[in-house]
């Protein structure tokens, strides 16, 4: 499910971006990384009940593609990926023990600018963790947000993120069947350095999300929700041409 997420991703994208240079729109390029703390409490059906899974904190980084159409719309595409260490090994699968955690965070938006301070934004989100790249937690679903920007100075802009998102999943080979939903907050300084027409910005991101199992799950019908807390700095640099 990841490979053919990021396959359609990065093909809708090009699909959008290359019939749109051809009109001379803007077109944005960049990377971004996460320092993220991750909290993950979840029942893994073996009969202990819901724990939190000891996590280091590490880094999600990727790449950051946008399209202005024109002043008042434009696409975003945003793909972070990262590997995570377990300090206390599980048991996957019964015979197995990992001591690893992998995650993709995944962002498709089309964004509407309300006037100079706000804009809205809805598209799809995906957000997915596995462990020993086989024991999946996978998901996709609608996303809808509020944007805001405020300047500080000439080239100097705080910028706050607010969003919702509620997906259909399944994991573990599909066996498991369960809903997610959660929100996602960012608060960002940014700044745009004209001579390189590049913006660079330094803030903090926080998300939540919980998952609800279904009763017909195949492996533990009466599982506890899942519940997880994403926490960092994040730091992002494009340039626009």
């Amino acid at each position: 499910m990841k490979k053919y997420l990021l396959l359609a991703s990065i093909t809708i994208c090009i699909g959008i971006i290359i019939p749109c240079k051809l009109h001379a729109v803007d077109f944005t390029v960049g990377a971004t990384t996460w320092y993220t703390w991750w909290d993950l409490n979840m029942d893994l059906a073996n009969g202990e009940g819901k724990k939190k899974i000891d996590i280091d904190p590490g880094f999600l980084y990727g790449p950051v593609l946008g399209v202005k159409f024109n002043d008042d719309f434009n696409l975003t595409f945003v793909y972070l990926l990262g590997k995570f260490n377990l300090n206390d090994p599980i048991e996957i699968k019964s015979t197995k023990e990992t001591s690893e955690i992998s995650r993709t965070d995944v962002d498709l938006a089309l964004n509407y600018r309300l006037n100079d301070y706000f804009k809205i934004f809805a598209g799809i989100k995906s957000m997915s963790f596995y462990f020993a790249s086989e024991w999946d937690h996978g998901n996709m679903g609608p996303g809808l947000g509020l944007s805001a920007i405020y300047p500080l100075d000439d080239n100097l802009f705080l910028i706050a993120n607010l969003s919702g998102f509620y997906f259909f999943t399944t994991g573990y080979e599909e066996a498991w069947k369960f809903k997610e939903y959660g929100m996602n907050s960012t608060l960002s300084l940014a700044y745009y350095i004209t001579s390189i027409s590049t913006t660079v910005s330094l803030g903090g991101r926080f998300q939540y999300s919980k998952s609800t199992y279904s009763p017909d799950d195949a492996l533990a019908p009466s599982r506890e929700p899942t519940t997880q807390n994403f926490y960092g700095i994040t730091l992002t640099a494009t340039y626009t041409f």
